[in-house]
């Protein structure tokens, strides 16, 4: 980063991870500009404000702009930042005044209700979710199969673990994965474990390039990593999917969280770990 780059200050009383998000959103819509960036969560008392807006003070000091995103809902921390020398974007304070009005009525103003304990119910889902995720990734177990919300299937290497992953603690889905491998290709078949289980699954496919790139990082020279048994597999493995019926999406231009959002939409998933009304597994 260079001396004269913005600040973007991501604050919290909580995690950050909400404030981080929102802010992040924002400011990748100013592509040309480079942030030096700070997550400072867990800001709970009028003296850590203190210590917060001071921080920021000094940066204005020096020349550079420092944007401040907020997720503070305790309005007496909330002025301390607030008056701070930095560009102050209050990503809660300015909506809950008209969502209170609309709803007729008043809001807790509890921080850490997002990425807390606060929905005891939703955490302990996400929680379990890790957990079946953990036990069922990459074919490693076949138990409970029945449980499952989501099974992921595609060649080695297409990004099945960390969607698994992702969907289980974003979501609370619980997510079986397993790898496609030579056997599965020449039978055009589902592996025997997931077969009665068709509904449920959604492929991964990549591009033979990429899936090759990220091969050799792994089995650099192998026969796995070669461009020509990628594009065999990712051949096969379309076709595979097109005869099971089996809903699927390329992933190699695609983020974790875009992929996942593809998926909550493809499979009609709610993002708790169950199917909305009238969806299908």
């Amino acid at each position: 980063m260079t001396d004269t780059c913005p600040v973007a200050f991501f604050l919290s009383d909580s995690t950050g991870i909400t404030a981080e998000t929102l802010g992040t959103t924002l400011i990748t819509q100013f592509p040309d500009q480079r942030f030096e960036r700070h997550t400072v969560p867990f800001i709970v008392t009028v003296e850590r404000a203190r210590q917060v807006a001071a921080r920021i003070d000094a940066v204005a000091a020096t020349g550079r702009m420092p944007v401040v995103f907020s997720t503070v809902v305790d309005p007496d921390i909330r002025d301390v930042l607030a008056g701070s020398q930095g560009f102050f974007v209050d990503l809660f304070g300015t909506h809950l005044p008209q969502l209170e009005t609309a709803l007729h009525a008043t809001a807790s103003l509890q921080p850490g209700r997002a990425h807390g304990l606060g929905d005891a119910i939703r955490y302990q889902t996400r929680m379990a979710a890790v957990e079946y995720a953990m036990e069922h990734d990459d074919g490693q177990s076949i138990r409970a199969l029945e449980r499952a919300d989501l099974i992921l299937i595609a060649p080695s290497r297409c990004g099945k673990t960390p969607t698994s992953m992702y969907l289980a603690l974003q979501h609370g889905i619980r997510v079986a994965n397993f790898p496609l491998v030579d056997e599965d290709f020449e039978h055009r078949s589902l592996p025997a474990p997931i077969a009665s289980h068709s509904k449920k699954c959604f492929g991964l496919t990549s591009q033979p390039l990429r899936l090759s790139q990220v091969r050799q990082e792994r089995r650099p020279g192998t026969v796995y990593s070669s461009l020509a048994q990628c594009s065999w597999e990712l051949r096969n493995a379309e076709e595979m999917y097109a005869l099971n019926g089996i809903p699927h999406v390329n992933s190699a231009s695609m983020s974790v969280e875009e992929i996942s959002a593809t998926i909550l939409e493809r499979m009609e998933l709610d993002g708790t770990g169950h199917e909305e009304a009238g969806g299908h597994r």
